[in-house]
Parts: structure tokens; C-alpha cells; sequence
């Protein structure tokens, strides 16, 4: 080992043990905020879970806005985990693996649910994350729905915008239900009922 390694070595371990400790206190805010909600949550909350100060906790995250931020991005790279690279599978069942992947990961579906839930009240920091997140959707699905209406995959008078709103509500209906029954709520069953009524067999 050179003398230059053994300083990259160095500056690599309280780099490690930095980032550490910010997944740390991230893994506490998504379970704080996922049980009490943004409002409800306090970054007091946070630090006791993540075993440590409130000023510790301040250094790596200036305001609760920023955890908040940092804590939705999170949500994001893990669920993105469903999206393999190669993505030739049709919109039904990328739907349905998706929201049966997201069901197996702890804390994902409540946190989303409990601040999406909330981002509508005044001036929650969440509210252009989420109106941009429905926005994103609404286009996205609206654009499969075009591409299978042009396929002749769309059943007669379905509009392919109003089928992309219809499943966004649709599947965060299903999954607040789940949250409170997930015993009587099957999720990827009620999806697939839905692209049953709006979408053609596929030709044999």
C-alpha cells in the first residue's frame, strides 16, 4: 500500500461513517414520518429513534424541510427498484409488479399514503413533490394507454387521459384500503379487475 492509498483509506472512513449516520437518521425519519405524518412527526422524534441529538441531527439536515425532501428522494431510489432496465413487459403487468413489489418493502406504502395524504393542507413543504409526482403519472400512463388505444387494445370509448386518471386513483385507493384491511384488500387483484375492464385480450 502507498502513502497515497493509506490517505484515501483515510478520507474514505469518515466519509463512510458520515453517510452512515445520515441513512441512519433517514431510516428514522421514514418510520417517524410514515406513523405520525410531517406535521405530526418531530425532528426531537427522529433523533430519539436514530439515537442521538437533535443538534447531531441538525448537521446533517438544516430543517425539517430538508429531511422531509431527503426522505421522499429516499422513497423514490428504493422504489425504483421494480423498474428493471429492461422494460418490455406491457402496462398491466408492470402496474401489478410494481404495487406487489412495493407492498414487500416496510413503511414505503404508509409513508407515501400518510404524506400524500397531507400534502394538500396549507403550505406543506410536500405539495409541489406530489402535484408534480400525479402530473408525471397522469402523462406517463396516458401515453401507454394511447400506444395500446392505437394497437386497438383499448376497449371502445375509453379515453386514454381519463384511464391514466382513473388508475392513479384507483391504486392509491386500493393501497389506503390495504393499510387498514390488508386481510380483506387485495391491491394487485383490484388493478388487474380494472385493466381487465379497460384493455382488449391480447390476440392470440
Amino acid at each position: 500500500m502507498t502513502t497515497k492509498d493509506v490517505g484515501r483509506t483515510a478520507r474514505r472512513g469518515p466519509y463512510a461513517k458520515s453517510e452512515e449516520r445520515r441513512q441512519t437518521i433517514l431510516d428514522a425519519a421514514h418510520a417517524v414520518f410514515a406513523a405520525r405524518g410531517y406535521r405530526g412527526g418531530s425532528l426531537q422524534d427522529v433523533a430519539d429513534r436514530a439515537g442521538m441529538s437533535q443538534t447531531s441531527l441538525l448537521h446533517y439536515f438544516p430543517s425539517k424541510r430538508d429531511l422531509l425532501m431527503s426522505v421522499l428522494e429516499r422513497r423514490d431510489e428504493i422504489t425504483s427498484g421494480a423498474f428493471p432496465d429492461d422494460m418490455r413487459e406491457g402496462l398491466a403487468d408492470s402496474v401489478i409488479r410494481t404495487a406487489l413489489f412495493n407492498e414487500d418493502i416496510p413503511g414505503v406504502i404508509e409513508l407515501y399514503t400518510v404524506l400524500c395524504a397531507e400534502s394538500v393542507t396549507d403550505e406543506h413543504p410536500g405539495r409541489d413533490y406530489f402535484t408534480a409526482r400525479f402530473e408525471r403519472l397522469r402523462a406517463s400512463y396516458a401515453r401507454r394507454f394511447a400506444e395500446l388505444a392505437a394497437e386497438g387494445r383499448l376497449r371502445p370509448g375509453v379515453d386514454p387521459e381519463e384511464a391514466a386518471t382513473s388508475l392513479v386513483a384507483l391504486w392509491d385507493g386500493l393501497q389506503t384500503q390495504w393499510l387498514l384491511a390488508p386481510d380483506q384488500v387485495d391491491v394487485a387483484r383490484g388493478l388487474r379487475g380494472f385493466f381487465n375492464l379497460v384493455l382488449l385480450p391480447e390476440p392470440n
